[in-house]
């Protein structure tokens, strides 16, 4: 659900909250943003697209967007009066709308191009909230749930419409903590349904449970070993060359600090995807090494012996590699190697930077012969991603920033899949290669 929001300042409460105003048990966090830039790409479209013949290419504009949000919470570590040996609170809880208008100018484009992205102004949103019950005990429970709506475009070749769409994620977990705190222990369930509004994609929809345990053993005062296992059961309400499955991910790895100013995380493990498929079309599934590895250096050396227990003021320089696999909108799967750095730093209380990129190989497998499909076989292909982000906020006093945020991603591709036009038959190559540069300054409120 995060990362369906485009603001980076969304994505992180650190970022998203200041002092807030205290209510009894309460902390109250209001706040609103506003900004203002250009979107040389919305739809994400090749510059050869074919989608129609009088609607062709890349569609750029300016953009607004205007975004109020508030979040409340009981009283933070920072604001409890309580004595050392005091117990910990009986439950924490955590809760927070927000929601994002779009308007579009467009500026360059086709004429019904810019038509149709001028239709796209919309509202967005959030709605989520989190409790703990009997937190920092040998025995607590984590519920949450969350509700959304992206307005975004596909970046998978489908270049007439916005990819509207509902997010509903609810998840439990049981944690059980013996020891102090040295075995981590979790058992939990989660459901998480995608719903498209647009009728064209109906077929997407999806509708995925996931059982999980994961957690961690401490054995060196700032080395943990972690697991982390799941089953997930994925279903289509309205499948077209969508297919069900039961992806499987087992992973162990290592996660600590090899000195207050270097951290080290690294798993490897399983991951199979299991599609099934009714009809006599080959499945082509997933099932190969999974993992994650990642050195962090902290600017500001952590004072914890805990690897997770960064906050914003310890400035960070990452780097990492990721492999895994997705659900694919255009076949099975597609599975995802990718590279990133990202720095975080924030200087004297008053300016954050996050900076943020990474290339990636998606290798998709065959798409094979399907009767529902919109499109053609394919042979496999692999596609590289590259995706760059840079936002900057200087804070004036504690409730005031101005910030700035360039982001730049880019598909490359040679791939064009063919779609018969299911009105007059003629066959059109949907380009999946595309650019994006978009580029936005901003003010926001917060407290």
């Amino acid at each position: 659900m995060a990362l369906a929001q485009d603001q980076p300042w969304l994505k992180d409460r650190r970022y998203t909250e200041g002092i807030g105003i205290r209510t009894g048990d309460l902390e109250l966090h209001p706040g609103v943003a506003a900004e203002f830039g250009y979107d040389s790409n919305f739809f994400r479209r090749a510059e050869e697209d074919q989608a129609s013949p009088d609607d062709v290419g890349p569609v750029g504009s300016l953009r607004l967007r205007i975004t109020p949000s508030f979040s409340l919470s009981t009283l933070s570590q920072q604001r409890q009066e309580v004595t050392p040996d005091a117990p910990p609170p009986d439950v924490e809880f955590r809760g927070g709308v927000s929601a994002t208008y779009d308007e579009f100018f467009p500026v360059s484009g086709s004429e019904r191009g810019q038509e149709r992205l001028s239709q796209q102004r919309n509202i967005g949103g959030l709605l989520d909230a989190s409790l703990t019950i009997l937190p920092r005990r040998p025995w607590s429970a984590v519920l949450d749930a969350s509700l959304g709506r992206t307005i975004a475009s596909s970046d998978i070749g489908i270049s007439n419409q916005s990819f509207r769409r509902v997010h509903a994620d609810a998840g439990a977990e049981l944690v059980w903590t013996p020891g102090g705190g040295l075995l981590d222990w979790r058992l939990g369930y989660r459901f998480r349904g995608t719903f498209f509004e647009v009728d064209e994609f109906d077929s997407l929809t999806n509708l995925q449970h996931t059982v999980r345990t994961r957690g961690r053993w401490r054995f060196l005062p700032r080395t943990a070993l972690i697991y982390d296992a799941s089953l997930g059961f994925v279903d289509y309400p309205n499948p077209g060359v969508q297919l069900s499955s039961h992806p499987l991910r087992a992973q162990l790895g290592i996660n600590g600090l090899v000195t207050s100013s270097f951290g080290l995380l690294a798993m490897a493990g399983w991951g199979a995807s299991f599609y099934t498929s009714d009809s006599q079309t080959e499945v082509h599934d997933f099932d190969s090494v999974i993992g994650q590895l990642e050195l962090k250096w902290y600017l500001t050396p952590n004072p914890s012996t805990d690897p997770e227990a960064a906050t914003l003021a310890l400035s960070s320089l990452s780097a990492g590699f990721t492999r895994d696999f997705h659900d694919s909108f255009l076949a099975s799967y597609y599975e995802r190697n990718r590279g990133y750095l990202k720095l975080t730093y924030f200087f004297g209380g008053r300016f954050l930077l996050i900076a943020d990129g990474g290339v990636a190989a998606n290798v998709y497998p065959e798409v094979p012969v399907n009767p529902a499909s919109v499109t053609e076989a394919h042979d496999p292909w692999t596609d590289v991603r590259i995706d760059a982000s840079l936002f900057g906020e200087y804070r004036i006093g504690d409730s005031l920033g101005i910030n700035s945020t360039l982001r730049y991603g880019n598909n490359i591709s040679s791939t064009a899949l063919t779609t018969p036009n299911q009105t007059d038959g003629r066959i059109l190559r949907n380009y999946l290669g595309w650019q994006q540069f978009e580029a936005y300054l901003g003010v926001r409120w917060f407290m």
